[in-house]
């Protein structure tokens, strides 16, 4: 019987590796760790060991009219989208698909990450932080590919997505 190749994973629009090298053209210091793929917060946190810092999790939404979220929030986090979408005036969220996902991020599913805004370059994607993220240091993130951690400083993520024309709206998700 002949091995049948598995397809290709889709080109992605900006290499880790092309993002790292922007992020350092800032001026930014990042720590960046390869593991196997990770798909879910359970298998991060179960690969992760003792890798300090702030760890997320990245809800891709839209809403009604089709306006694009992407909620960066700390990974244990319980998210009531009916009261996210209220607290920022956005109507009725649902979960983004994976074609606008890879339409609007440039990543597949498993690979969300605030990083992705590089790719939004038409500025469609607002971008939500979680504030309590703000006490964690380093924020973890994957680097547009889920088998790669990237620590970074809280300030400077937030320095990146500016830089990125994308400042994050800072929302206390404690008080949702």
């Amino acid at each position: 019987m002949a091995h049948t190749p598995e397809p290709a994973a889709p080109a992605l629009p900006t290499s880790p590796d092309d993002l790292l090298q922007r992020i350092e053209a800032l001026g930014i210091q990042t720590e960046t760790a390869r593991h196997p793929p990770v798909f879910t917060v359970e298998e991060a946190k179960a690969l992760r060991g003792g890798l300090p810092g702030g760890h997320i999790k990245n809800l891709f939404l839209r809403n009604k009219k089709g306006a694009m979220w992407l909620v960066v929030c700390l990974e244990d986090r319980e998210v009531d989208l009916k009261a996210l979408a209220a607290a920022l005036g956005a109507g009725r969220f649902s979960f983004a698909s994976a074609q606008r996902l890879m339409t609007y991020l440039g990543v597949p599913p498993g690979s969300v990450t605030p990083f992705a805004i590089v790719n939004d370059s038409e500025r469609r994607v607002r971008v939500v932080l979680d504030k309590a993220l703000l006490d964690r240091a380093p924020v973890n993130c994957h680097p547009l590919v889920n088998h790669m951690t990237t620590a970074i400083a809280p300030d400077d993520l937030i320095r990146f997505l500016e830089a990125e024309g994308h400042p994050p709206l800072m929302l206390d998700m404690d008080a949702l």
